[in-house]
C-alpha cells in the first residue's frame, strides 16, 4: 500500500497566525499517527514563515512513523536535517521567496551538486528523494545523482483533473514506468487531495508514498482531521 505522510506545514501556518502554541504543532503530529498516519513532512524555509527549526529538531522525538523534511539544500538546511537524521530528505529548489514549492530539479544542470549533497546525505543514514517533473531526460539524469527516490511534482496533474482532463495523468505514468526501470523508488506530492489521490495511485506504477499537506489540511476543517487521514488511506489501499 502507497504511504501517507501527512505535511503539518498549515498547521504552523495557523499557529504562528496568533503566537503562542495553538494549535500545538507536536500534538498534531503525534494525533496524525495515531489516526493511522504513516509519516510526517515538514518543510523549513530560511524565514521560518510555517516550520520552524526549533520545530523540525522538537519533532525528532515525537515522530515515530516516517520523518520527511523537505527543502533547499543550503548549508542551514544540510545542518539541520544531518542533526536531525530523519528517515528521509526530499530536496526541492525552492526560491527563498516562494509562497509554495512551483518547480523540480532540472537534474542535468545541478547533477554534480545533487550527487555532493545526496552522497552527503547517505553517508548519514538518510534516505534522499528529489523533488522533480516528468521529463523524461532528467529522470534519466536523477537516475545518475544516486537518489534513492523522486517525488514527482503534481501539481500540473492535479489542476488538469479537476478539470476533467483525466489524460494528464499519462506523463506521470511514464515517469514512473521509467523510474522503476531506472531502480528509484517513486513518491508524489502537491496538490494532491482526496477528489483525485484515488484515480492517480491506480495510474502510478509501484508509487511508494505520497505527501500531502495543504488539501489534506483545508478538507479536515469540513469532515475532521482524523477522518480525513483515515479516508486518504483508503483511497491508498
Amino acid at each position: 500500500m502507497t504511504k501517507l505522510s501527512v505535511n503539518i506545514n498549515k498547521i504552523a501556518t495557523l499557529r504562528n497566525s496568533r503566537g503562542g502554541n495553538v494549535p500545538n504543532l507536536l500534538k498534531v503530529a503525534r494525533d496524525i499517527q495515531e489516526f493511522g498516519g504513516e509519516g510526517i513532512t515538514v518543510h523549513p524555509r530560511p524565514d521560518e514563515r510555517h516550520i520552524k527549526y526549533q520545530d523540525a529538531r522538537d519533532l525528532k522525538d515525537v515522530v515515530i512513523t516516517e520523518y520527511n523534511i523537505e527543502g533547499n539544500p543550503v548549508k542551514s538546511f544540510m545542518d539541520l536535517v544531518l542533526d536531525i537524521k530523519p528517515t528521509q530528505v526530499t530536496l526541492v529548489p525552492d526560491a527563498v521567496d516562494a509562497i509554495t514549492s512551483n518547480a523540480g530539479w532540472d537534474t542535468i544542470t545541478h547533477q554534480k551538486f545533487l550527487q555532493e549533497v545526496i552522497q552527503e546525505f547517505q553517508q548519514n543514514g538518510i534516505r534522499t528523494s528529489i523533488f522533480i517533473g516528468t521529463d523524461l531526460k532528467l529522470m534519466e539524469a536523477a537516475a545518475k545523482t544516486g537518489t534513492d527516490r523522486i517525488e514527482l511534482y503534481t501539481e500540473h496533474f492535479a489542476s488538469e483533473f479537476e478539470k476533467g482532463n483525466k489524460e494528464a495523468v499519462k506523463p506521470y505514468t511514464d515517469s514512473a514506468i521509467l523510474a522503476n526501470s531506472l531502480g528509484l523508488g517513486i513518491n508524489a506530492g502537491h496538490d494532491l487531495s482526496l477528489d483525485n489521490i484515488k484515480f492517480f495511485k491506480e495510474n502510478i506504477p509501484n508509487l511508494a508514498e505520497v505527501s500531502i499537506g495543504h488539501a489534506l489540511i483545508a478538507e479536515s476543517l469540513y469532515l475532521g482531521l482524523e477522518n480525513v487521514v483515515n479516508m486518504y488511506l483508503h483511497r491508498l489501499k
